[in-house]
């Protein structure tokens, strides 16, 4: 019989937990809380709720013949996650298919056509000292309806570990699994990678790409091998470059201009040995994100223009006290023969969704008008969601069973998600209802050669409107939920607020009239009030007319007269606020995005303190 003195887990641990938070793509916290303790709850409580609603296996299997497929990314602390994963696994009484460090969307892809649920450790693109891990169903992703019953199930499993007496535990006073109680992860199973190398293929032309350079920056990336041998399998000469044992945080939807810098840098240094290079592309960290950039010569007379204008930089830059080092480096970009151009996730969207000829489009609110523009010329629906994967799967899902039959989506980051199976050059594309990076990447570059067209060319038929995207980090999450409270109608239902010259009008997510408040109306007054709040700073001295409309479905997007949108959104589980904003003109799209992420005093800083001394 136990000791009832004895101590708990809880009373002997030395540092006081911290529970983890759930966003769209699965859980991601700093390091040093997730500790073995932590990351073995999460993953048995979401192997019990999946179990408990019949989704761990798509096949009715005794325990111990269950295989659960596990991978992870390239970041230092992905192997502790994952033996602390692999224990709750064993724990559970299952197996451990152990896929090794493999993108995301290949283990998705892997585990789908196994019919069984599977882990991936992962932070994908946000910085080395945070990470996480994302659950997936026998069926696919982990849905948003599958949230409230995760965290409950999760919630239990740590108050059975705390409860536990110390002695009886696995885990030490810090939380990690004791010496001795730590798993041996099984050997590297090669079949998921294979089978996502399959994937591609056999669907698309081996030769497709011959002639096409590419190099492919590969720093810390999982899919940095795998994914060029992919391309080279489609006939483009891959070229790899930057090859990194750090991990580097690279977030392909707010590409910075110091990572521009480099990777024009990169092909530079390329292009000495191997000639013209036609694209440059990567991903983020777990490889379900692309990254594109196409590659332009420049010509004569704007090459001899951009060298006097580097030379005047450079002295401009040394006056300034830049070092020697980082003057020269804005020179060398600045004076380049040749130019990169990023093009946006939600662009690249456009272009496979007409690739792969989608009769169904799902996109979160936040993406490029230019989406909306295109499709509705082809009369092909466009749904809007509320931003991250599981709002726009349940859009694909809702499309299928209208009748749909070739259905996408994307993500404002690039992240191509195929709801159905699609007929592709002779070979059946199978569904994949979670982010992928290489196949917008493939349909980009052989939309392109067989246009005979370059990448800017393609992208240069698309309607014209530009993006661009940055984010505040450390800006706190109390301050970015009293931002999205303060502007939320009272209406639950309501997600658009018109401002027309009489009279307010309040519509739903599908744009129907919900309500229509007259001007002397007290609530049309009060959103009135709000919205010459928000006219104070995004004035017509920084360039925006008046705000038309704002949408309040994923965020705070605000539409103003003079085709300018800045959307305001935090992170779900990271101390982040966003700024996404859509013009007419690259450069006045980036201008929005430098005022909104200015310190200490841009357009969000700045936000957040006006209503806070609203009172909201």
């Amino acid at each position: 019989m136990t000791d009832q003195t004895e101590p708990t887990l809880l009373q002997s641990l030395d540092y006081q937990p911290v529970a983890s938070r759930f966003g769209t793509s699965g859980v991601r916290a700093l390091v040093k809380d997730l500790t073995d303790l932590e990351v073995f709850s999460l993953t048995l409580g979401a192997i019990r709720y999946l179990t408990s609603t019949a989704k761990l296996s798509a096949y009715d299997l005794p325990p111990s013949q269950l295989q659960m497929p596990l991978a992870g990314d390239l970041r230092p602390s992905t192997d502790q996650l994952l033996r602390a994963t692999a224990r709750a696994i064993f724990d559970a009484g299952h197996g451990v298919d152990y896929l090794g460090k493999l993108p995301t969307p290949a283990l998705t892809y892997y585990a789908l056509q196994q019919g069984t649920a599977s882990f991936m450790i992962t932070g994908s693109h946000i910085p080395a000292d945070r990470n996480g891990q994302k659950a997936n169903r026998c069926d696919g992703e982990v849905m948003k309806s599958d949230e409230q019953g995760i965290v409950a199930a999760v919630e239990a499993v740590r108050q059975e570990e705390y409860a536990r007496p110390f002695k009886e535990s696995p885990f030490d006073l810090h939380g990690m699994l004791k010496a001795g109680e730590q798993p041996q992860l099984p050997l590297v199973d090669s079949k998921a990678e294979q089978m996502y190398i399959e994937r591609y293929r056999s669907v698309f032309p081996t030769n497709g790409l011959k002639g096409i350079r590419i190099v492919f920056y590969q720093y810390a990336a999982v899919g940095r091998d795998l994914l060029p041998r992919i391309l080279s399998n489609a006939g483009a000469k891959v070229i790899p470059a930057g090859r990194s044992d750090a991990f580097v945080p690279i977030d392909t939807e707010a590409i910075s201009q110091q990572h521009l810098h480099m990777l024009l840098a990169l092909a530079l240094e390329q292009r000495k040995p191997h000639g013209r290079i036609d694209a440059v592309v990567s991903t983020d960290g777990d490889s379900d994100r692309p990254l594109v950039l196409g590659v332009e010569e420049k010509p004569v007379l704007k090459r001899i223009t951009d060298l006097a204008g580097a030379a005047v930089g450079f002295l401009k830059s040394l006056l300034a006290g830049q070092s020697l080092t980082a003057a020269r480096e804005l020179f060398d970009c600045h004076a380049a023969p040749i130019a990169l151009r990023f093009f946006p996730g939600d662009l690249l969207g456009i272009v496979v969704a007409d690739y792969l000829n989608a009769d169904a489009v799902s996109i979160p609110i936040s993406a490029n008008p230019a989406v909306d523009d295109y499709f509705e010329q082809k009369s092909i629906p466009v749904r809007k969601t509320r931003i991250g994967s599981p709002h726009v799967i349940q859009a694909m899902q809702e499309a299928l069973q209208e009748g749909y039959r070739r259905v996408v989506s994307w993500e404002a980051n690039g992240g191509f998600l195929l709801g159905s199976d699609i007929e592709l050059n002779d070979g059946t594309l199978k569904a994949l209802p979670s982010r992928d990076a290489i196949l917008p990447i493939l349909c980009v570059l052989h939309a392109a050669a067989e246009q005979s067209k370059t990448l800017s060319e393609l992208f240069d038929t698309l309607p014209k409107w530009f993006g661009a995207a940055g984010l505040i980090d450390n800006f706190s999450q109390e301050s970015s939920r009293a931002i999205l409270e303060f502007f939320r109608p009272p209406e639950e239902q309501v997600h658009w607020t018109e401002f027309g010259e009489d009279e307010v009008v309040l519509r739903d997510v599908n744009q129907t009239i919900v309500a229509q408040w007259p001007n002397d109306d007290p609530r049309a007054q009060a959103m009135r009030q709000k919205r010459e709040m928000m006219q104070k700073l995004f004035s017509a001295d920084k360039g925006f007319g008046r705000v038309t409309r704002i949408n309040t479905q994923d965020g705070v997007r605000c539409y103003f007269g003079n085709d300018n949108i800045a959307h305001i959104r935090p992170s779900g589980n990271a101390p982040q606020l966003r700024i996404y904003a859509q013009a007419r003109t690259q450069t006045r799209a980036n201008a929005i995005v430098a005022m909104g992420i200015a310190e200490p005093d841009g357009l969000l800083r700045s936000f957040a303190r006006l209503i806070e001394e609203a009172g909201g």
